[in-house]
């Protein structure tokens, strides 16, 4: 009996371990934008940054032929905001608001009429 119990306890803690190690794995994800159109492609959730990126550019390349990746995030949010006359910005943070706040400001330095054109988290955040 205290065997069985031995091996149902050394069970339990592995899987505990092991659920514990995948709610902390990394989380990337990208926002891709296409600087004449707006056009925007992104992800989230994916293991790798480079995973992220190609998936953000290959929704963006649906609509425009010139994405490019405009932000990449890990276990944050990442914002994109453009101006009025094409100018842009984008940034991350811890929150979706902190991205969308900083996104604009960086915006704001190279355009004007600034807003937010996509924003998106990873990591549940």
């Amino acid at each position: 009996m205290r065997k069985r119990f031995g091996k149902s306890a050394l069970a339990a803690m592995a899987l505990l371990g092991v659920t514990a190690a995948a709610a902390y794995a990394d989380s990337f994800g990208a926002i891709s934008l296409s600087p004449a159109t707006g056009a925007t492609g992104w992800s989230h959730d994916y293991s790798s940054r480079w995973e992220a990126e190609d998936v953000a550019q290959s929704h963006c390349y649906k609509n425009a032929g010139d994405c490019r990746v405009a932000i990449w995030f890990k276990n944050a949010c990442g914002a994109v905001a453009r101006g009025d006359d094409g100018g842009w910005g984008a940034n991350w943070g811890a929150e979706s608001r902190q991205a969308q706040r900083a996104a604009l400001a960086s915006c704001s330095n190279h355009s004007y009429g600034c807003q937010v054109i996509r924003w998106q988290c990873s990591g549940g955040y």
